[in-house]
């Protein structure tokens, strides 16, 4: 336990020091100069600070107001050593954030016996304050591994719709880190950046309701094929909607609206413009570049560099043309998560064919 002691009499600090060495794992630290003491304090946490009230350059009630503005004196006791008249002052004191007083001039065994019961409180204070930020720390560390397995639950059964179409599985995971570069270049919070890389790859967990036949079919789908595979927005959106959770919120916006178009004329709602939640004209860019370097088996891999022509030419039809306009600036995040990213199979782009995303 360590106590302050501010006094300008060196006399009196020795006395101090003398009775404080009597209360076994005590530690003085001793000032003649408050503002020397209050220098200390901004880096040095005690737990009991005894100030002398009659004090040159800065008196006692002063040096405990700006004592108190340390973040170190926080959980600090602090007794004033007053004479017995100075009722006035104490008032003052009291106000200022002292917690005792001590009478000039001090009595010995008074003095030790105080202290001993400070020193206590302090303990007592100080244990209380250990236990609830241990307490904190585990509650963080549960809802930590809570959130953890959450997150890996539900990434595990988006790869696992995946892999129905996608034999590395790897297209949603890469879709959201693209979605978070994105989110950073036109400067969202990380937050909501963070958000982003989770709720995204969830994009098509719908695809789980649509039929193989359809769903893997080796080339250019009929209109009544078309209109079952469009399909796998709303089933997302039903499977993820009305959750307490914030990420699985924009997931299921992100499901249901990731194939709108700009002009209005995508699918399922037909939404246009900013009526298009941000989240989806976010992923409708990273979705579609990423699909189309992707191998798929109903196509090869486009190039990248007539991926982003794609991406450029669809700018106020398919896509926002404010994301368009950025999307450049992400572009070599985007192709370093492809690289990092990307199954052995898919690393060599094999022509231009058209892409189902």
């Amino acid at each position: 336990m360590i106590v302050l002691t501010v006094d300008d009499s060196d006399i009196n600090l020795a006395v101090y020091r003398s009775l404080l060495s009597q209360i076994e794992g005590t530690e003085t630290v001793s000032f003649s100069s408050p503002v020397a003491a209050l220098d200390w304090a901004k880096h040095h946490a005690c737990d009991v600070t005894v100030v002398d009230y009659h004090m040159p350059d800065i008196d006692g009630v002063s040096f405990i107001e700006r004592y108190r503005r340390t973040a170190a004196s926080h959980h600090s006791l602090v007794v004033m050593v007053t004479a017995d008249v100075e009722r006035e002052v104490r008032h003052r004191a009291l106000l200022a954030g002292a917690n005792d007083f001590l009478t000039k001039p001090v009595d010995h065994i008074e003095f030790t016996a105080r202290m001993r019961n400070m020193l206590e409180v302090a303990d007592g204070r100080r244990r209380l304050a250990d236990q609830a930020t241990w307490l904190r720390h585990e509650v963080e560390r549960a809802t930590a591994a809570i959130t953890a397995r959450e997150i890996e639950t539900i990434s595990r059964l988006t790869r696992a719709a995946e892999f129905r179409d996608d034999v590395t599985g790897l297209h949603v995971v890469r879709v959201g880190h693209m979605c978070a570069a994105l989110a950073r270049t036109i400067g969202l919070p990380e937050e909501e950046c963070t958000r982003l890389m989770l709720a995204a790859p969830m994009h098509d967990i719908g695809k789980v309701a649509t039929p193989d036949d359809i769903l893997l079919k080796p080339g250019p789908l009929n209109e009544a094929e078309l209109a079952i595979m469009r399909q796998h927005t709303v089933a997302g959106y039903e499977i993820l909607r009305d959750s307490e959770s914030p990420m699985l919120q924009v997931a299921a916006d992100i499901a249901l609206t990731h194939h709108e178009r700009y002009d209005g004329t995508g699918y399922p709602q037909r939404l246009r413009g900013n009526a298009i939640p941000l989240s989806g004209r976010l992923c409708s860019v990273v979705d579609v570049f990423d699909a189309l370097t992707s191998v798929r088996p109903y196509k090869d891999a486009w190039t990248i560099e007539s991926a982003v022509e794609n991406i450029r030419a669809g700018s106020g039809a398919q896509f926002d043309p404010e994301i368009v306009a950025i999307f450049d600036q992400s572009l070599p995040a985007m192709i370093e998560i492809k690289r990092r990213l990307t199954d052995e199979t898919e690393t060599a782009p094999r022509g231009r064919t058209s892409a189902r995303n």
